[in-house]
């Protein structure tokens, strides 16, 4: 059935596939290209592993995962997110011999959540619960990349907890090297003031590296620690073998593998369904996780590290023109091509250089339109999920962070409830100038998903939703209605809210969709 599918979406995606189309994934892979090699260098540094390693990641990703992709645009390799995770596991017992044990696992638990079909839990994690998450892993990002932003030298004795690793280093005595420091600003500068209309044609970050890769060859720049060598081989030394698991102590490696595998599952299916919108093109959640759980079998072997979907490079492939995959499989080999080419070079990189690209990263990674929101709506539950789900991030680790968060979502939605849900009941009646949905009981985010998919889905010219009978309404829901309100009037349709209850206008009264709804809650 899934190879069925998968080759019917090739089908569907290479009708009328001609010259001009593949010069336009020609050009979208060689500008992702130009995205991802310094990235996949930095996040294979961040995450306890090599530079190299994230670059065959990103090969392998490009290759593998975005050829069995459920899109036409997705982008995969070595995120911000999955290094925090595997930073973790690198400073544990495990080492990096266990991180390829760990990947392997992951993409088995990967590809079972496709087979039960899985991957539909997703759309029910609260929006403030992600948010949150994003934020403590763009935290645990920066902070992990303190030594080599500062120069500093190697700790006596490291921690897997960034926080407390930072504690260590004034301890320590803090002994900041002042030519790796002012190589790292230079690239924050570079990164911030170079102009957006011409980071399409060359990326900020690669800008910053040449320019501070340049200033560190003058003489003077001594004693600033460089990322070596780069093998000019496929198949790393260091990569898995079956010799390397330590069976006695298995159950170490279910913990991380769970935790990876539930990040791979949410940023890339998070990733597409936000690629989707822009490319307005379906997206196949159960061959995404299918391409990523064979992704992440595969690409240990080869020595590198676990890999997702990444937004950044995704909105880059579909802005720069991509047509199908072949523009993701174009950026695979631009990296190959740079390996090989370009190896010497990237050699001479400071590690300092791309500390800044990643701290620039992480605090790009954070969502502040969202985060602006809810502190500046004042949306006091969403903005306890979000502090909750950051901070419980930051101390434990990804998964046990969405439990967290999801719990404390369920808690919020029983206490106003008065622990009495009702059953939510929806009924729609649809027409070819108007669909109508009537909601009676909650709308939070365990159903929001659905009945956005009847907003979306419908054909009429006019969506017409009554909450009348609505007992609550959460912040995700609000956030759903605003998007698709947004979505459906670029198309020249209309939302309209029909007679909201007094409590539900209470909040409403916090966004910009009061003043639509107030003039519109009687109208037929």
């Amino acid at each position: 059935m899934f190879i069925k599918k998968y080759i019917a979406m090739l089908k569907n995606e290479f009708s009328g596939y001609n010259g001009k189309k593949f010069s336009k994934d020609l050009l979208a892979g060689l500008t992702v290209t130009a995205v991802a090699l310094p990235l996949a260098l930095a996040f294979g540094i961040q995450c306890g592993a090599t530079a190299e390693a994230g670059l065959i990641t990103a090969i392998i990703a490009g290759l593998i995962i975005g050829a069995l992709s459920g899109a036409s645009y997705q982008i995969s390799g070595p995120t911000g997110a999955m290094s925090a995770v595997l930073i973790g596991v690198v400073s544990s017992q495990l080492g990096l011999n266990g991180v390829f044990v760990v990947s392997l696992i992951a993409g088995i638990l990967i590809l079972l959540c496709a087979v039960f079909k899985l991957g539909k839990f997703v759309s029910k994690i609260p929006k403030p619960v992600i948010t949150g998450f994003t934020s403590g892993i763009a935290l645990i990002i920066a902070l992990g990349q303190i030594q080599n932003f500062f120069g500093l030298p190697n700790l006596a004795e490291k921690h897997e907890n960034s926080f407390v690793n930072l504690i260590y280093f004034f301890k320590e005595g803090f002994k900041l090297n002042l030519n790796a420091l002012l190589l790292g600003l230079i690239v924050i500068v570079v990164m911030l003031v170079w102009p957006k209309k011409w980071n399409m044609i060359v990326p900020s970050s690669l800008v910053g590296i040449v320019v501070a890769t340049l200033i560190s060859l003058i003489p003077f720049f001594s004693g600033v620690e460089l990322v070596g060598e780069i093998p000019q081989k496929i198949f790393l030394d260091d990569r898995f073998s079956f010799a390397s698991i330590d069976f006695k102590n298995f159950f170490s490696y279910i913990s991380p593998a769970i935790s990876i595998a539930a990040l791979a599952i949410i940023e890339s299916l998070l990733c597409g369904a936000s690629a989707s919108k822009m490319k307005k093109e379906e997206f196949d959640a159960n061959q995404e996780l299918i391409a990523q759980g064979v992704g992440n079998i595969v690409i240990p072997f080869f020595g590198g590290v676990p890999a997702t979907a990444a937004i950044a490079r995704t909105s880059v492939a579909i802005k720069s023109g991509c047509q199908t995959r072949i523009a993701g499989i174009i950026h695979a080999l631009g990296l190959l091509a740079s390996m090989f080419l370009l190896g010497p070079v990237m050699a001479k990189i400071p590690l300092s250089a791309l500390a800044g690209v990643l701290m620039v990263t992480a605090w790009r990674m954070n969502e502040w339109d969202s985060i602006k929101e809810i502190f500046s709506k004042k949306y006091y539950t969403a903005i306890a999920k979000f502090l909750i789900t950051m901070i419980a991030t930051i101390a434990f680790d990804l998964t046990i962070a969405i439990v967290i968060g999801i719990v404390f979502s369920i808690f919020v939605y029983l206490f106003n409830v008065k622990f009495k849900p009702s059953k939510t009941k929806i009924e729609q009646n649809e027409t070819h100038l108007k669909n109508e949905i009537t909601i009676k009981g909650s709308i939070f985010f365990n159903n929001i998903s659905k009945i956005e998919k009847m907003i979306l889905s419908s054909n009429s010219v006019k969506t017409i939703i009554s909450l009348e009978n609505v007992v609550y309404i959460d912040t995700s829901a609000i956030e759903m209605l605003t998007e698709a309100k947004h979505t459906l009037e670029e198309n020249q349709k209309a939302l309209i809210i029909h007679t909201p209850n007094a409590k539900i206008e209470k909040l409403m009264q916090k966004t910009m969709l009061i003043s639509d709804y107030a003039h519109v809650s009687y109208e037929e």
